[in-house]
């Protein structure tokens, strides 16, 4: 039983999409690997225990509660015992732990680790380059994710989550009631609070598509179903209760009256009483077991840690290689390792982390002006990958406002009838009131209904039922049971229709009429609802899904669900760039066709949920590829359709806003929903949109797309400079009788090269580079290093000879005029190379780079030859080198531009360019 209840929470914790108070606790990835007899404190379980077998007033006395709430002061004294509704891990790391974090990557480790080996061998100045490095690098990360932190914080906080809660106002005697603000509640009253102010002893309301925001006892249930398979593995939504029904007692997860923070309610609705919050709840009992554990990188970080090791073996080849030729062919060992932990330093792309938290961050700054809030910084990457988009169709392609307009008898005639029972029903539920519900509400003038009826019962919402009931009483004191939802669903209940103040047996003939009248509805792109009522006894006082039969259909309610004007040039611009668009929605087929065909989807053959119902995995793998549109269907069929296409290799977005998409968000490899979505769906989102327009989407597409192509720009550059250098190196190692450059001179050109690239993340990115999808591939990155490192080394040994025939440095005594020259050429060389490889254009000409990386290539060219001609030469072994040499400089730096595009022009007709 542990060992399936710590599997279960594993799940829990390892799901990416937990914002604000329910992140995803840091390395809890690998608890997977921790012992099984991971469990929460035995007194936890005992309170849980106590609690559930507790009388109501009993419970609620030994809390100071009342089930109309607390009151101001019985919060302040809870909060100042129990402390804010969150956990621990919740908490932002210090500064220490941060800056160590950002320290701790494989490269800064790998220079830390040659300073050292200078330090130990008396070179001091290689010891100070080499640590500067390092310091660099970490210092820069540890500012720009300190700034991605905050603005990530800042932007969480606009959708942080509510909880429904009772609290009671208590006025003092002495203040007058014209002192009171308006309409200030006096009574209890039901307030939406953000979850982190909940407190023990508060009363909750429970309903459809909540989250439940702490371990709390239910005091109501009705049809009350949670999802909580992310805890104990269950795979089935579970019902609870409030009384025990003869549950397990000795664990916890199976007190079916006791609900935990964390999981989310599928259907029905319930009243709660807070037990316990933040550390102190089972979900956090939990956490605290397992903070120690390493988090699992994402499948983003995975990528670039593929990468990272391509250059670092390729390192650990190159570098001993240096070291054995240098230490052979001159003497002297200690300088030749000197030497080759210098080449080690060269080849080291320290400063990988900090551009890829840099173009992260940018992308989550521009993202965040056209109010898209980013929940994870490797989704953005996730954005510019995907290639498929499933969107739900319901205030996603539609607007998020549905009109009522028409309300119709079962002949499709205007009915006033069929109006007041759908709002008797809207009114009087408790459960999730969707936009439907909204839009019948806004009926005001039929309030005078509500007065001449009160509630007896109801029977909540499902997504299998796919609809709701109320029951009501008359004066009389007759109960009238209406039921409103899908026509199909509500005909299977139906054994008779209302008919001109007659009742009529619903028999095949009028069936038919009954489906054709709503199919013309349908037909006129309006949604349909179905009314029915069932007159029942007064003596019966609850009622549940089987009173739900022999019903009388009353009529329709018809929505007109306009689609938003920037659905249309939305989804051709994601189509334009290489996004497939496929609808997976709950609706009709006739309504479905409809949106689609006004939004410019062109239907591809439309599959039923019926349809994926009967197909084995083999069959939906094919139909997910074949088909666009997909209508009628279940929660569980969107999130088989969304995995299947992941199957299939692709990357896929799902866009929704409602509890039935929630498992579609959490299967995606990027969810997107909206702040008007239930919890359950922003909770399981990546991303959130703040604007209605869909044009968003398209932006952020491109955004992914230019992150990721500045990130493999950096890439690029560093692996093809590295990999000409080391091969430069072993040539000049073989031939020359001293070193081709000192280690002193090799680290700071690396420094300087490397400050150069922390303009990459703000440079323009060509358009075709953002047109398709772009994806992680290290052996793309090896076969561009081989390509291209070597076109370099051919313009070094040219220098080589240049300074060895020419300016006659070829013996020890000018050894310095040599490495001068090399020096200046490799700095300038690497430096207007970033302008070659940065576009699959001409450079310059067809595609100008940004005005950042414009001024950081001048600058390190100004550096580079101020250093051998400047008065700091001496300190670096450097001399100034004879006017003669700039006009060569110049020759070679124009070939080596020339030839790289040749053979640029070359690979990518062979090759492509990402």
């Amino acid at each position: 039983m542990l060992t399936t209840l710590k599997n279960g929470f594993v799940n829990f914790l390892r799901s990416r999409h937990w914002a604000e108070h329910f992140r995803r606790i840091p390395m809890l990835d690998q608890l997977a690997k921790a012992p099984a007899d991971l469990r929460v404190p035995a007194a936890l379980g005992d309170r849980l225990r106590a609690a559930a077998l507790a009388a109501e007033a009993e419970l609620l006395q030994g809390m100071n509660s009342a089930t109309d709430g607390l009151d101001a002061a019985q919060v302040d004294a809870a909060r100042a015992e129990a402390g804010w509704n969150t956990i621990a891990q919740d908490k932002p790391m210090s500064a220490g732990e941060h800056l160590w974090l950002c320290f701790r990557t494989p490269f800064n480790i790998l220079l830390t680790l040659l300073a050292t080996v200078s330090w130990v061998t008396d070179d001091f100045k290689g010891t100070v380059v080499i640590s500067s490095m390092v310091l660099l690098s970490t210092v820069l990360r540890f500012w720009q994710e300190g700034r991605a932190n905050k603005a990530a914080a800042s932007l969480q906080a606009m959708v942080s989550n509510t909880a429904t809660v009772l609290r009671r106002r208590v006025l003092g005697e002495d203040e007058p009631s014209d002192a009171r603000p308006s309409g200030f509640p006096t009574a209890p009253a039901a307030l939406e609070l953000p979850v982190r102010e909940l407190v023990p002893g508060d009363i909750i309301k429970l309903s459809a598509g909540d989250m439940v925001p702490a371990d709390c006892r239910l005091l109501q249930a009705k049809d009350l179903f949670l999802a909580q398979s992310a805890m104990t593995g269950e795979s089935m939504p579970v019902e609870k209760f409030a009384q025990l029904q003869g549950a397990d007692q000795s664990n916890p997860v199976d007190l079916d009256n006791i609900v935990f923070m964390g999981t989310n309610v599928v259907s029905g609705a319930g009243t709660a009483v807070v037990l316990a919050t933040g550390n102190s709840t089972y979900l956090g009992a939990l956490a605290g077991r397992a903070t120690a554990m390493d988090r699992a990188p994402t499948a983003f970080q995975t990528g670039v840690n593929k990468v990272s090791w391509v250059l670092i073996r390729f390192m650990l080849v190159m570098v001993p290689l240096v070291f054995a030729i240098n230490g052979f062919t001159k003497g002297d060992w200690t300088e030749a390792l000197l030497f080759a932990l210098s080449v080690a330093v060269g080849l080291t792309p320290e400063m990988l982390p900090m551009i890829v938290t840099a173009t992260l961050a940018k992308g989550a700054v521009f993202l965040s002006r056209k109010q898209v809030i980013v929940k994870r910084l490797d989704a953005i990457q996730n954005f510019g990958a995907m290639d498929v988009l499933c969107t739900d169709k319901t205030g996603t392609l539609t607007q998020d406002k549905i009109f009522l307009a028409r309300h119709l008898d079962a002949w499709g005639d205007e009915s006033h009838h069929v109006l007041d029972m759908a709002y008797l029903n809207s009114y009087y539920q408790t459960g999730l009131k969707n936009l439907l519900d909204v839009a019948v509400l806004e009926h005001a003038e039929l309030q005078e209904v509500v007065r001449n009826y009160a509630k007896v019962d109801e029977i909540p919402f499902d997504f299998v039922r796919r609809r709701m009931s109320v029951v009501v009483s008359d004066g009389s004191g007759h109960h009238l049971l209406i039921t409103k939802g899908a026509v199909d669903e509500i005909l299977q209940v139906c054994a008779s229709v209302h008919a001109a103040g007659a009742v009529l047996p619903l028999d095949d003939g009028l069936r038919s009429r009954i489906v054709a009248v709503t199919e013309e509805l349908n037909n006129q792109g309006l949604r349909v609802v179905a009314v029915a009522t069932r007159e029942s006894a007064a003596n019966q006082q609850s009622y549940g899904v089987a009173d739900e039969a022999g019903m009388a259909l009353c009529g329709f309610v018809a929505f007109i669900d306009p689609p938003k004007e920037s659905t249309a040039p939305a989804l051709q611009a994601l189509t334009q760039h290489g996004v497939h668009i496929k609808v997976l929605t709950g609706d009709n087929a006739a309504v479905t066709a409809k949106v689609c065909k006004e939004v410019g989807i062109t239907e591809q053959a439309m599959v039923l949920g019926g349809d994926v119902e009967r197909m084995d995995d083999v069959e939906l793998a094919r139909a997910v590829e074949t088909h666009n549109i997909f209508a009628k269907l279940s929660p569980a069929h969107k999130e088989r359709i969304v995995r299947m296409l992941k199957a299939n290799g692709h990357v896929v977005g799902f866009l929704g806003d409602g509890i039935n998409d929630a498992a579609a968000l959490r299967a995606a490899d990027i969810g997107f929903s909206v702040d008007t979505a239930v919890d359950v769906a922003k909770e399981a989102a990546d991303i959130i949109l703040l604007e209605k327009s869909l044009m968003v989407l398209e932006q952020g597409v491109q955004e992914g797309r230019r992150t990721f192509a500045n990130m493999l720009k950096y890439i690029k550059m560093t692996a093809s400079s590295n990999f000409g250098n080391v091969f430069s190196v072993l040539v000049a190692s073989a031939f020359i009788p001293f070193l081709p450059m000192l280690p002193l001179q090799l680290l700071v050109q690396n420094l300087v090269y490397d400050l150069s690239q922390t303009a990459i993340p703000f440079d323009h990115v060509d358009e075709e580079l953002i047109a398709h999808p772009q994806r992680w591939n290290p052996a793309d990155i090896g076969r561009f290093m081989v390509f291209f490192g070597p076109i370099s080394s051919v313009f070094d040994i040219l220098t080589f000879v240049l300074m060895w025939k020419v300016f006659d440095a070829n013996t020890p005594e000018k050894q310095t005029l040599f490495q001068s020259g090399w020096f200046v050429v490799g700095l300038l060389t690497q430096s207007l190379i970033v302008h070659m490889i940065r576009t699959a254009r001409i450079p310059f000409i067809q595609s100008r780079a940004a005005w950042p990386v414009i001024l950081m290539t001048l600058a390190v060219m100004t550096i580079g030859i101020f250093l051998p001609m400047g008065p700091l030469a001496s300190h670096f072994k450097l001399e100034a080198l004879p006017g003669s040499y700039f006009v060569y400089l110049v020759l070679i730096v124009l070939a080596y531009m020339g030839l790289t595009q040749v053979m640029k022009k070359w690979y990518i007709r062979r090759f492509g360019w990402q």
